[in-house]
């Protein structure tokens, strides 16, 4: 088992749509007895896995295996799924909440609303969940929604996915490409983000374009944080972040997670699993030239993407710590990049 000292905490995951797509709340109960996915309450424990952002995201209409086909060739550019109606992103947002809430009831994990809360939650050998929404096409133009979704303990919210949004645009699936497309925030995604730094609902830069991320730089009187990014000069994805991007993060005292989907760690951009852990750790050493030992972490988008051989799943994870010993980082490091750093960015973004 992995040392206290060691528990993760991860900046995104996939479970909760994966689970709304395999039947919803009558499906939670796999979380306790074993799913075929990345995550589940036995690979938490195998693997030291605290806790983190879960992640509440409307799927779009289009298929996903012909996706990562394209991704796998020497270039590509997926082109944006169209925007999601209010409507449907609300009864979808409504019914994975209610998946969130459910996993709480039967003792699998804590909904965390304060820093003091995950403590607990580690202190109970409970996972520490942050409700996160990725893509806010369930906000509405008055913002009413973000109220009552605050009210059910949202704390942190990404304005886009890669589709647009009211609020802004995001990037497309594109290799080799810079996020650096399409235009900045809407009025209503200004206001967005000065009302979430009011209700101290931490905003997540991954999946929105370049001209957004400079908007968000300009309004936001918050740190920068991307939950599940990397290094654009190692992987020219525009998934990625450019240097300029990475240090106006450093310059906020945000925070950037190393993503683990091989598409934005690889250098030619594919979308396959034989990624060694020694390129995860290139990107890791990249992101700590530039953004300093206090301001990264882990992003995983564990059952949202496909992941390294030796990562597939959260019983993985302490072979990415070895990796991490292997390659000179000290305990101190370690401990930052798994889980302090996150709380530490938690506590100036939430004030608790």
């Amino acid at each position: 088992m992995i040392s206290p000292d060691f528990l993760i905490f991860d900046g995104h995951n996939d479970v909760l749509s994966k689970i709304f797509n395999e039947g919803g709340t009558v499906r939670a109960a796999s979380f306790l007895e074993g799913r075929e996915g990345a995550i589940d309450l036995a690979k938490a424990k195998l693997g030291g896995f605290g806790g983190g952002f879960f992640a509440v995201y409307v799927p779009s209409q289009f298929d996903l295996e012909f996706s990562y086909q394209e991704m796998e060739k020497d270039s590509y550019c997926l082109p944006l799924p169209e925007a999601i109606e209010w409507s449907t992103a609300v009864s979808v947002v409504a019914s994975q909440v209610a998946i969130l809430r459910e996993l709480e009831r039967l003792g699998c994990l804590i909904i965390c609303r304060r820093v003091s809360d995950i403590y607990s939650a580690f202190k109970k050998q409970k996972i520490a969940a942050i409700f996160h929404i990725e893509g806010a096409e369930a906000i509405d133009p008055d913002l009413h929604m973000l109220e009552v979704l605050h009210s059910a303990g949202l704390r942190s919210i990404g304005p886009v996915w890669s589709r647009p949004t009211i609020f802004g645009e995001g990037v497309p699936f594109s290799f080799p490409s810079t996020p650096n497309i399409g235009a900045g925030l809407t009025e209503l995604g200004i206001r967005l983000v000065k009302r979430c730094n009011e209700l101290k609902i931490m905003i997540d830069l991954s999946h929105l374009n370049e001209a957004g991320f400079w908007d968000v730089a300009s309004y936001s009187n918050a740190p920068l944080v991307a939950t599940h990014s990397n290094a654009h000069s190692i992987t020219q994805h525009s998934r990625n972040l450019t240097d300029e991007q990475l240090r106006a993060i450093a310059d906020s005292d945000g925070m950037v997670g190393l993503n683990f989907a091989t598409a934005f760690l690889r250098e030619d951009g594919k979308m396959l699993s034989d990624v060694p852990l020694t390129q995860m750790l290139r990107h890791l050493d990249y992101l700590i030239e530039i953004l300093g030992e206090d301001r990264v972490g882990l992003g995983s988008d564990y059952d949202g993407a496909v992941m390294p051989e030796e990562l597939t799943d959260l019983s993985g994870l302490p072979n990415l710590i070895r990796a991490m010993r292997v390659h000179g980082y000290d305990e101190l490091l370690i401990k930052k990049l798994c889980h302090e750093n996150w709380l530490g960015v938690l506590h100036k973004t939430w004030g608790n």
